[in-house]
């Protein structure tokens, strides 16, 4: 039977598959800079009998891996990269894990089902957009389905994935001695401390969905110097990007407050790519759900109607050019979530292994009932 084959050939690979994990997670790269992890992923789906293209679409951590020769292409997206400080505290070593899991596992009746398996390589998630950067090259353009898992202090069957813009506001003015002559200086941050405060001001207005978040990258040299240049790191997010394009139209206001009142020049400048809202393949769902609830997962809080967290990530514009899902798989996390070191910690515990191997399998259980399904594999096939 396909899934008695697709369960030994992940129960094989679990030894390598953990080690993956451990690796990567204990090896922290920001993105578009996973060397280590990229190369690590490329070389355990080499050994596991896959074509590998390292450096695709122009990035030197992306890479393709295939095996099969199916009409149905079934894509599995690895994620690999870590943040700031807190290392892998959003679980990426379980997602490049569980993906390649997915895929051995799938590749192990590949022939049987007519599928070709692909694993992609997707650098920086947390905010450049590595995904969206294959979408433009065309790695997505033959996908039938693309599927990914995510950890999470929960299981949940989907999240509520906002729209994102990442964007730094840079304002320029001009040093002074701030003690014998600050009139003669035009301070930057000043600028920048009146658009945050327009932004908390505007908050009380804005509408549901509607999230601003900001760091202060850069505000100046010295204390006793007029701040000649200061730059805010900001995230805006809506529920879609229509709604998204106007709320950046609000926040223009607000940085441009900042310059008027101040007398220094403004700039912004977009960093990576705008993430979209996300579209759930309700088919692909259903079954992972089914596949999910065999090893013992569950539901309960989709059931119970419990909102859905709140998310951004570049596999939302996956789901608009290729059917998807991005399910949520719950790791004992003792009251962490996600971006806190307590879940970096928890991302490498004996639940985080066992996370790993419940993903591959759910992940490439769902890919052969999609693929056994007729009347689904039609559907994908007339894309």
């Amino acid at each position: 039977m396909s899934l008695d084959a697709v369960r030994h050939a992940i129960d094989d690979a679990a030894r390598g598959l953990l080690e993956l994990s451990h690796f990567i997670h204990a090896h922290p790269e920001l993105g578009y800079e996973e060397y280590r992890s990229a190369e690590a992923v490329c070389a355990a789906a080499e050994a596991a009998g896959f074509r590998v293209e390292r450096g695709i679409a122009g990035l030197a951590t992306a890479f393709r891996a295939t095996k099969g020769s199916g009409d149905l292409h079934i894509v599995f997206c690895a994620e690999y990269d870590a943040l700031p400080d807190v290392g892998h505290a959003c679980g990426h070593n379980i997602i490049a894990a569980a993906s390649l899991g997915a895929a051995i596992g799938l590749a192990a009746v590949a022939d049987e089902i007519g599928v070709t398996v692909i694993v992609l390589g997707t650098p920086s998630e947390e905010g450049g957009g590595g995904k969206i950067d294959l979408i433009n090259a065309g790695y997505f353009r033959d996908a039938h389905a693309a599927m990914m898992v995510h950890p999470w202090p929960n299981e949940r069957l989907e999240a509520t994935c906002l729209a994102v813009d990442h964007f730094d506001v840079t304002y320029e003015g001009k040093e002074a001695h701030a003690s014998a002559a600050p009139w003669e200086g035009v301070n930057a941050l000043d600028a920048l401390t009146i658009a945050q405060v327009a932004v908390g001001l505007l908050r009380q207005q804005l509408r549901p969905g509607d999230q601003v978040h900001s760091i202060v990258v850069e505000g100046g040299s010295a204390a006793n110097i007029i701040a000649r240049r200061a730059t805010g790191r900001f995230m805006a997010r809506s529920l879609t990007a229509t709604r998204l394009a106007e709320l950046r139209t609000r926040l223009a206001g607000c940085f441009e407050a900042g310059a008027c009142a101040t007398g220094a020049s403004l700039s912004i400048t977009e960093i990576g790519s705008a993430f979209s809202h996300m579209h759930s393949d309700v088919d692909l769902l259903a079954y992972y759900r089914q596949a999910a609830e065999a090893l013992g997962r569950s539901f309960a809080l989709d059931d119970e109607g419990a909102p859905q967290p709140t998310i951004s990530t570049d596999m939302a514009n996956v789901s608009l050019v290729v059917p998807s899902i991005h399910p949520l798989l719950a790791i004992p996390t003792r009251g962490a979530v996600n971006h806190q070191p307590e879940f970096t910690v928890a991302c490498v515990t004996p639940e985080a292994d066992q996370a790993v191997l419940d993903g591959a399998l759910a992940l490439a259980h769902t890919a052969v009932l999609v693929a056994t399904d007729v009347t689904l594999r039609e559907r994908l096939l007339q894309r």
